[in-house]
């Protein structure tokens, strides 16, 4: 069975209790062993991707440059895009279920890209966004995550 890839996105910087929320969820997409994705730099996504590995997770990040060093270093898989901003629609694409937590416009753009390609979008970063599905916390999202891997 193939297993499933779970994108987190979110801003890239973030304040501790934020960051205290993305190691959390990163370590619920380990502990689920799903693959986590996301756009590989620093914010939410690193903190994302140190809690998948804390949990023995897989990480891939899909850098906006052209440079693997610029991958933070709890990213396991860095794949270079060249595209800048662009690269946001290959976050959202290449996701079974994407996870939202708090950021600004170019989440925003995941978010939609997500919905307008069908994947299920869990929102823990109170967004206003028809489609999403809301979750109380992490332990909730779990519960979402679960139902939905097993579709």
């Amino acid at each position: 069975m193939q297993r499933k890839t779970i994108s987190v996105i979110g801003a890239r910087a973030c304040g501790p209790k934020v960051a205290k929320l993305a190691q959390a969820v990163g370590r619920m997409v380990a502990e689920l062993d799903c693959i986590l994705v996301c756009g590989g730099l620093a914010g939410v996504m690193q903190e994302a991707c140190r809690g998948a590995k804390e949990a023995g997770g897989l990480t891939i990040g899909l850098l906006p440059g052209n440079e693997k060093s610029d991958a933070n270093p709890f990213v396991d898989i860095a794949l270079p895009t060249t595209i800048g901003f662009s690269r946001n629609v290959i976050v959202a694409a290449s996701a079974h279920i994407v996870i939202a937590l708090p950021g600004s416009y170019g989440t925003e753009s995941e978010i939609c890209y997500a919905l307008v390609y069908g994947r299920p979008v869990i929102n823990l970063g109170g967004w206003k966004v028809k489609g999403m599905i809301k979750a109380k916390g992490v332990e909730d999202a779990r519960r979402i995550v679960k139902k939905l891997i097993k579709k």
